[in-house]
């Protein structure tokens, strides 16, 4: 994938983007010109008082680090796992960080003294992978990591939905006769190619289950052949679910598993190719041809945060190719 956005020299100001994950916060700082300047790598807090600090200690590093004083810092975005009240800056359930209901950028901004705004770390994503694509086309972002979510990009701006949840194909039900998933439902589009629900059907010890899953398939072990399948049937049906109701251009696939590269690429597109032998509907839409993976240590989730926290939450975020 080309990128838009190179490392360049310090402006006279900077803006920085933070993606809070459950074990790391990836941190960029960006020029007013769009160039990513800096970047690290922390470990993340649990529980309401370390996140707010994890975030202002991340962006007083950091700024130290590249020499910009307090006043030339213009804004800070947060991408945030959990449900997130962008209007007010409030982060809920997100459970993975220990926090129910915390008013992140209140309480950032007052210790900073800058513009703090969050965001759903999957459509900060979805905004940085447009960004890094340097297109103002309409795309969706396809997180598959230990859960499954997406975010929607359509000319540029986010495309939330009524209530936020727009893209969200995560806890779609393909096989009402599926495994149980966490949400009470049964074969959600997350049991098939989450990668917590495949562990938990592996149901092996290991650092890595997906990756051990793929290697047992490829042993030729039948449970591993099965959730092989069901990894690349889960994503490819999330990938039409997102372009028959969106009708985007592109899926971007982003998250943990896409450190299995071409071992998933392949997997998902043969997937497609399959799904459309039968159907000259499906055919003529040439998915297979349509899917992406961001490359392993994309900062799109850390620079789409940068770009959210450019705009306050009334305002339209538009990237522009």
């Amino acid at each position: 994938m080309a990128s838009a956005v190179q490392t360049g020299r310090v402006g006279r100001s900077v803006r920085f983007g933070l993606d809070i994950g459950g074990t790391k916060t990836d941190v960029v700082a960006v020029s007013d010109g769009g160039e990513i300047i800096a970047r690290s790598r922390r470990p993340t807090g649990h529980g309401d008082e370390a996140v707010v600090d994890g975030v202002v200690e991340s962006v007083e590093a950091m700024r130290s680090e590249i020499g910009m004083s307090a006043a030339e810092v213009l804004s800070v975005g947060v991408g945030i796992p959990g449900l997130v009240d962008t209007a007010n800056g409030r982060v809920l359930h997100a459970v993975n960080l220990g926090v129910e209901s915390l008013d992140l950028a209140a309480r950032a901004s007052e210790r900073l003294d800058v513009p703090v705004v969050v965001e759903n770390d999957v459509k900060a994503a979805a905004l940085g992978a447009a960004a890094l694509r340097g297109e103002a086309v309409s795309m969706a972002y396809l997180n598959l990591g230990t859960g499954v979510a997406a975010g929607i990009v359509i000319d540029g701006a986010i495309s939330r939905g009524s209530r936020g949840t727009a893209g969200e194909v995560g806890h779609i039900s393909v096989d009402p006769n599926g495994r149980l998933c966490t949400c009470g439902q049964r074969g959600c589009i997350e049991t098939l190619c989450g990668g917590g629900a495949l562990a938990r059907a592996w149901g092996r010890p290991g650092a890595l289950p997906v990756r051990d899953i793929l290697d047992a398939a490829d042993r030729g072990e039948p449970d591993a052949v099965l959730l092989r399948a069901d990894l690349a049937r889960g994503a490819a049906a999330a990938v039409r679910v997102l372009v028959l109701t969106a009708d985007v251009e592109t899926v971007v696939i982003g998250g943990g598993l896409t450190a299995l590269g071409d071992r998933l690429g392949d997997g998902i597109r043969n997937a497609l190719i399959a799904d459309a032998a039968g159907s000259p509907f499906l055919r003529s839409l040439h998915l297979d041809e349509r899917i992406e993976l961001l490359p392993p240590g994309s900062p799109a989730a850390a620079l789409g945060a940068a770009l959210v926290g450019a705009h306050t939450p009334q305002e339209e975020i538009v990237i522009h190719g």
